[in-house]
This record gives C-alpha cells, structure tokens and sequence, in this order.
C-alpha cells in the first residue's frame, strides 16, 4: 500500500456528483420492485426506458477496457460479467432495467401472469435482428428454451438457474407463454436481469463455435470485427428499433493490470476502465482527460469452500478459516475503506437479508481451537483466485492466506488463476472440477436472496461447493410462495443457517469504481453492466 491512504469518504468525494452519493446511500432494494401484469406506467410500444441513442450521425468512437476479455460471444454459455458487458451491445431482453434499477421493457411491450405457474410476453412488433430478418416469438420462446432446457439449440446453458424456476416457454400469436414449476415469485425480476434473445434459424443453422465467435442480435450495435482474446469492435445498428446509438464505433479491450488501464485512461487511450484501485483514485480525478465514477455494487466476494474435500467437509474447519481472518483490517488496509463487511451471503437491501446476523469477528485462538476440534490441525490449503478480475482480487486473497497461515495448525498459500480458466471450472456444472478454495465474486441484479443461494449454495446450484438438505428444502418452500413478508422470513432462516454452517469465507461487499474519459456522459450502475446504449458525447 502506499503511504497516502485513501478512506471511503474522501474516495467518493474524488467519485464526485451523483455517483458519490449513490455510494453513499447503497442499494436500497428497491430495484426488485414490479408490477405483476407489467403496468409501470410504460404505456408506449417503444418505451424502453433508455436514455442513449439521438446523434443519429455523427462519428463518435468510443473504448472500454476491462480486466478480462469475454470467454465467449455467444450471450447464453457464460457466468461472467464481463462478457455480459460485451454481449449486452448487440444481444437484447424481453426486459431490462435502467440506471436506477427500474424494470423497464425491452423485446416485449407487456408482461402479465396467467396463472400460479404462467405468465406471458407480448412481443414488441417490427424488431429485426442484425441480419435482417423480423424477430418472432419463436424465437423468443426457443431462447428461453435454450436455457432451461438440455440440448436445445446444441446447448447445455450454464444459465438454467438464472431462470430459477422456469420450465419452458411456448410461442403463441405474437406472444410466448413461460411456464414455472412454482408460483415463482420473481419471475418478471428475473427476467429483467437474464436471457438474452438469439434467432432460432441463426443459431441452428451455425455450430457451437460459430456461434460462440459471430453474433446476431437485436441490439443497438453489431458486431464489425473480433479478434479472440484481443478486442471486439462493434458498429452502430443503424436499423436499431430505438434510435440509434450516439457511439459510431465501439471497442472492447481489456488489461489485467489495473495500473495498466489507469495509464491507459489519462493517456486518452480508452474512455471506460473498470476497477481503479484506491492508490489511483487522485491521479484518474486530478487529470484532465478523466474523471472516476464510483456505485456500491450488487456483488459479493467471498472464498468458497468445496463441502466434498478435507478438511473443508468440517462445518467447525470452516468456521475456523472465518475467524482467522480479519475482515475489518482487510478492507481498511487492503480496500482502503472502500468495502463493506459481509456475513452472510445476501446483501443489506435484498429481500432475505437477515440484519442480525453479522460478520465473523477476528479470533486468532478461537480458529485454532475450532481447528484442533475439526480433527484437521497440520492441513495445507491453497486459495485459488483470480487476478484483475475484481477489485484488488489478488490483494485480497494474499491477506486472507497470510492471515489462516499465521494460524499454529493451518498452512495457506495462494495460487493465481486465469479467470476464464477458473470461471470455466465452476460453471461447468460438475462441483468437483472446481478448486478446492477459492475466491470469486457473485453479483445479484434481481435484489434477491434466493439469486445467490440457489446457484451457489443449494446442491444442484450451477455453480454449487456446499449442500445441506434444510437449505435446498427452505428454499424450494421460499420459491413456491408470493413474495412477501413470510418469504423473506424463510430467506432470512437461510441466512443464518448459512452464516453458522460457513460454507464460504465471507468476505465484502464490492465496490464499482470506474475512470471515465471527460469526453463522454455516462453514470455508472449497482449492477456492473457497461450500457454503451446510454453513452453520449459531453
């Protein structure tokens, strides 16, 4: 660390403006909220509830380096942000949500429920994909199948839960009917966050790796040249069903290095860095090309424990490994602040929040006891994580296996990791693929317990290390019932079954921190996504 540390006020005092207080305030959980038959007041066929598009004409390119390349073009077999961020410029929803968090419409003008395990989408006419053709429901209903389904489409979605509930979908006149195994209470929610829309005769008539390599969306660019690992360059659809994006020219590139993009970003080299770190916050604020943009994301980090493996099956182990650590001298000295503490899977403002359960506190003696008792004094350990990927990622994983191994029964060390290497171990469905430790981040745009529980903790969650039978039985009662007061009691028991079994090292809340060229106008979201759609020039 260097020796002028930055605190979180003075950190988002260099954010600036609204995004400062945005920080400030945290998420609220209000970004859950809909109206069940998708009367939010958006009564026009073509609201969408953006704010991009209009310079219709005008050359305008614009660079977005991030820590990672995408794994893959094809937007339906991924887990990761950051090729989200990539696919979501050409490939569209039936909804989405804006910069505040707001479900809005997107591929489809109305969404309604037609029974406890139906509800429809009516589909937005005159729509066409990149390549000309009209988008159908059809296609809309294959793409929900091509998730929740095996081998639809030549695929087995690693995103089948982020569709938690959904069975199928059939298409009707104009419309897709989905149905549910339950009353699946966040569905619409669900949908405003997952499932981008592929056409059925693209996708079909091309194999696995064309697919993963070319792309044909709806969206508001198209794709003009990618080169695997390098870049990706869009251009502006034109023919978008909205106006037409401000950016002619849109690149992604990434740097592992935050201190690479940094430079980068006050060279004028890119306009868009994701993560600066607190060192770097004065020097992106104090140039005159760049600016910071800082939001409290909806992303947890955390070191997974796989349940299956010595000396992790032990609930007291893993116990031990969450009082070994200090969370609080972790996020003063490794996030400068910037952090808030975790103790449990879900998020302060998401519905199954339980407010009293709270974080591990440090206890150097009480971990090594917890070992002894666990039968597994002398274990090695290795803490896979990545590195770029998230904010100080592999700072963070330094000072957590310093700390277990300062224990006297404990040895850790800490192996580095390709994130695309490491992400495709965890999401391949099979948990023993996966390290044995690991640290990763998971980010919740529904606002949502049960989308983080679900994939990550319950036995056939997509990217599971822990199973216990209460959990998969509480949360199968919570997803079959409304949403409300006594759901969020059920969610809250799971949090506190979660926290005292500890099936991860809770680790903090994820901070979103971008540098931003003077350039261009764009606000930073909770939910970590790079809307290209809503960047205009200043």
């Amino acid at each position: 660390m260097p020796d002028e540390r930055l605190n979180r006020r003075t950190y988002l005092k260099f954010a600036g403006g609204a995004a400062a207080s945005a920080a400030l305030a945290g998420c609220t959980g209000g970004g859950n909220n809909q109206n069940q038959d998708g009367t939010d007041g958006q009564t026009s066929s073509t609201d969408s509830g953006g704010d991009g598009g209009g310079n219709t004409t005008g050359d305008f390119p614009a660079t977005i380096t991030q820590g990672q390349m995408p794994s893959t073009l094809d937007p339906q077999n991924h887990r990761e942000t950051t090729t989200d961020n990539v696919v979501l410029q050409a490939y569209e929803g039936l909804l989405s949500r804006n910069a505040d968090g707001k479900i809005i419409k997107k591929l489809a003008t109305k969404y309604e429920r037609t029974g406890d395990k139906t509800v429809k989408f009516t589909i937005r006419d005159g729509v066409k994909f990149h390549n000309g053709d009209t988008l159908t429901a059809e296609d809309v209903a294959f793409s929900i199948n091509r998730i929740v389904k095996s081998g639809v489409g030549g695929l087995e979605s690693p995103q089948s839960d982020q569709l938690s509930g959904v069975t199928g979908a059939k298409a009707m006149d104009g419309a897709v009917e989905v149905t549910s195994d339950g009353v699946n209470p966040i569905i619409f929610a669900l949908f405003a966050s997952y499932c981008d829309i592929m056409q059925k005769s693209w996708v079909e008539s091309h194999d696995k790796n064309y697919v993963a390599k070319n792309m044909n969306g709806t969206g508001p660019f198209k794709l003009k040249n990618y080169t695997e690992d390098v870049k990706v360059v869009f251009e502006r659809n034109e023919d978008y069903w909205q106006e037409p994006a401000s950016v002619s020219e849109l690149t992604f590139n990434a740097a592992k290095e935050s201190s690479t993009r940094v430079n980068q970003l006050v060279n004028g080299e890119t306009d868009i860095i994701v993560n600066v770190p607190p060192q770097d916050a004065g020097r992106v604020k104090g140039n005159s090309k760049s600016r910071l943009a800082a939001v409290p994301s909806t992303r947890i980090i955390y070191n997974a424990m796989r349940y299956d493996v010595k000396p992790f099956d032990s609930p007291k182990f893993r116990q031990a490994m969450n009082y070994a650590i200090d969370l609080q001298s972790i996020i003063k000295n490794v996030l400068s602040g910037f952090a808030d503490q975790t103790g449990q899977p879900t998020l302060k403002g998401f519905t199954g929040y339980n407010s009293e359960v709270g974080p591990y506190p440090a206890n150097k003696k009480k971990a090594e006891r917890l070992v002894e008792e666990s039968g597994n004094a002398g274990a090695t350990i290795t803490l896979h994580t990545p590195v770029g990927r998230y904010l100080k990622d592999l700072e963070i994983a330094q000072a957590v296996a310093q700390q277990i191994d300062q224990l006297k029964n404990v040895n850790c060390s800490v192996q580095q990791r390709d994130f695309n290497a490491l992400a495709g171990e965890l999401t391949d469905g099979k948990i023993k693929t996966g390290p044995h430790f690991y640290l990763i981040g998971w980010g919740n745009a529904t606002f949502d317990a049960s989308q983080t529980i679900i994939p990550l903790l319950t036995t056939d969650g997509a990217l599971t290390s822990y199973s216990n039978e209460k959990v998969d039985k509480l949360m199968k009662e919570a997803q079959n019932m409304p949403d409300g007061d006594k759901r969020n009691g059920k969610l809250k028991e799971v949090n506190k079954i979660l926290h005292d079994q500890a099936p991860w090292i809770f680790l903090n809340r994820q901070y979103s921190v971008y540098g931003v060229s003077q350039r261009l106008k764009w606000q930073a979201r909770r939910d970590e996504r790079i809307d290209a759609y809503a960047i205009s020039p200043k």
